[in-house]
């Protein structure tokens, strides 16, 4: 058989070699010229699922976790001037659940005259489940006013109830601190005169009460932030 010339017999045995080497680039360049496309792509993924998973700057906030310790939430001085005789420990009110409900009572008669005082901190989820929940107590309690200078808005009322001929007069305030409400309520009968202590002085010391229950839980507030 005739021997091919030599340009001709030399290609023929290159040619297997370039297209190897062509493979071969091929291969080599292939996931090369794609990397920046799946590394931009691994970054767009990642930054989507870092926003996804950062919190929403519109998501509820609690101001207040916990109620505070209800019976010390009023300085002593002020317990025995508005409930004289009364032990200034005072007694705490079973709660389901005492991170978000607590109450403390005091109570006595002195001679003929008797005292009632309440204080109760609730906390709820948000700020406006307890603009809700001040809301519709506010519908129950008609017939008193707002209370300036106390939490984000307040309101007290007072009434006068008659059993027997025997006068009760009952003040209430409600305040509502961001998430929190604070309760109070003051009432008192004279069991010699059958009549009630004025409405100044029911309606006065219910918000000094409850002046002093708002101090409490913005302190308690501070101190758990700190820790």
């Amino acid at each position: 058989m005739r021997s091919l010339p030599l340009p001709l017999a030399l290609s023929a045995r290159l040619s297997p070699v370039i297209v190897l080497a062509c493979a071969g680039w091929a291969l080599s360049a292939g996931p090369a010229a794609t990397e920046p496309q799946d590394s931009s792509a691994k970054d767009s993924r990642q930054t989507q699922t870092e926003k996804s998973a950062a919190p929403s700057a519109t998501a509820a906030t609690r101001t207040y976790s916990a109620a505070p310790a209800p019976c010390t939430s009023v300085a002593t001085k002020t317990i025995s001037s508005l409930v004289p005789a009364a032990k200034t420990a005072g007694k705490e009110i079973p709660s389901t659940d005492t991170k978000l409900r607590r109450t403390c009572s005091w109570n006595a008669l002195k001679g003929f005259d008797y005292r009632w005082l309440d204080i109760s901190f609730e906390i709820l989820d948000s700020d406006s489940a307890a603009k809700s929940s001040y809301d519709d107590r506010l519908k129950e309690k008609s017939g008193g006013g707002a209370v300036p200078g106390l939490g984000d808005e307040a309101y007290s009322v007072v009434n006068l109830t008659t059993e027997d001929k025997q006068q009760t007069r009952e003040g209430v305030v409600i305040a509502r601190m961001s998430n929190a409400l604070v309760v109070v309520t003051y009432n008192g009968s004279d069991f010699e005169s059958k009549k009630a202590p004025s409405t100044d002085v029911i309606n006065k010391g219910a918000i000094k009460a409850a002046k002093e229950a708002a101090a409490t839980l913005q302190k308690a507030d501070g101190q758990n932030a700190a820790g």
